[in-house]
């Protein structure tokens, strides 16, 4: 039985991606801080939860290791310009350190999830050959981490990059920062649902289940087409104007509620525009997305309404850091003699 390495196991993706790999016939050792709860895990035979930092992380977790796959980070942009420090601690050098160490334990493969924030905005249709263009702390450390990372790749050691676009979708961590899944909380409680003008620009999508499902492919996918490689992970179909998407949301919002949906415009139109070429992955490993907006909408509302999903501050990945903070200082504050109430005491 062959093990995973998966850091960052307990975020949006690492949750969705963890019970494939255990249902896959794989070990995986999972390694999170667990900002949001070890109970988006379920236990299994096959998992171990370990609760370590990437920054610190020791060496000897890397044995018996044969795969990595290297989620962790700090994952949108208001978060990386907030907590800018550990944004390059977190998402660059920490991801760099441990594909140094999982070539040095001899791990065969490592996959670096990046994302496609880092073409920025461009005119034209951008691959993965296109020149890059990050504009934010969160796009240029993922930007340096496949820089460094891809030289590593050798005969024994494959490394492959997968440039994920905005993923959505049902997550046990749910988020509600994402573009669709916001989208699709607003429409449900409020029957409002706000867009920036014209409409007209375009932002490629990829539903979480398709972007776990590329992250398995990789583990046993020929290695002569994968290493040393960069894909983008998601569909043609899938790059989306924000006005036709705001369509499909109201709609689909409707039809599974029976509610009426309103789209309001706002602010000056956005000219911040980039659509993203998926023939690489398709072409290559002959793999395409099975999920798109209005499926993943639909998902959303179907859990709203059964009320199994709601919306609170730890699903606003920002605000929840946030929170972390303040509570942190507070309880530093306050803790005396080992506790606040509760102390070590001795007569």
């Amino acid at each position: 039985m062959e093990t995973v390495l998966v850091t960052g196991a307990g975020g949006y993706i690492g949750s969705v991606l963890i019970p494939k790999l255990l249902n896959k016939g794989y070990k995986v050792k999972a390694v999170d801080r667990y900002f949001f709860g070890k109970d988006k895990l379920k236990k299994h035979e096959n998992l171990q939860i370990i609760k370590e930092d990437t920054r610190k992380m020791p060496e000897g977790i890397f044995k018996d290791v044969d795969y990595v796959i290297d989620l962790v980070a700090i994952s949108n942009d208001p978060s990386g310009e907030l907590f800018n420090e550990a944004t390059w601690q977190i998402n660059y050098e920490s991801r760099v350190r441990t594909a140094n160490l999982s070539k040095k334990y001899e791990v065969k493969r490592y996959i670096l999830p990046s994302s496609c924030s880092i073409y920025g905005f461009q005119e034209n249709i951008v691959d993965e050959t296109s020149k890059t263009n990050p504009l934010t702390t969160y796009a240029k450390a993922n930007e340096k981490a496949e820089q460094s990372v891809l030289p590593l790749a050798n005969d024994n050691f494959v490394v492959t990059v997968i440039r994920q676009a905005t993923v959505f979708g049902y997550s046990p961590r749910m988020r509600f920062d994402l573009a669709i899944n916001g989208m699709t909380y607003g429409a449900w409680k409020t029957g409002k649902l706000p867009l920036m003008r014209d409409g007209t620009q375009y932002r490629p999508m990829v539903h979480v289940q398709d972007t776990t499902d590329v992250m398995i492919l990789l583990l046993s996918a020929d290695i002569n087409k994968v290493n040393g490689e960069i894909f983008n992970v998601g569909g043609n179909n899938l790059n989306y104007q924000i006005g036709k998407l705001g369509e499909i949301v109201a709609k689909t919002v409707e039809e599974e509620t029976g509610k009426k949906v309103e789209i309001e415009w706002y602010g000056d139109p956005d000219r911040r525009s980039y659509k993203v070429s998926f023939d690489k992955i398709r072409k290559i490993l002959g793999w395409e997305p099975k999920w798109d907006a209005k499926m993943g909408v639909k998902e959303i509302v179907n859990k709203l309404e059964t009320g199994e999903l709601e919306k609170t501050t730890e699903t606003i990945t920002l605000n929840w850091y946030k929170e972390l903070e303040r509570w942190y200082n507070i309880i530093k504050e306050l803790e005396m003699y080992g506790g606040i109430l509760n102390i070590k005491w001795e007569i």
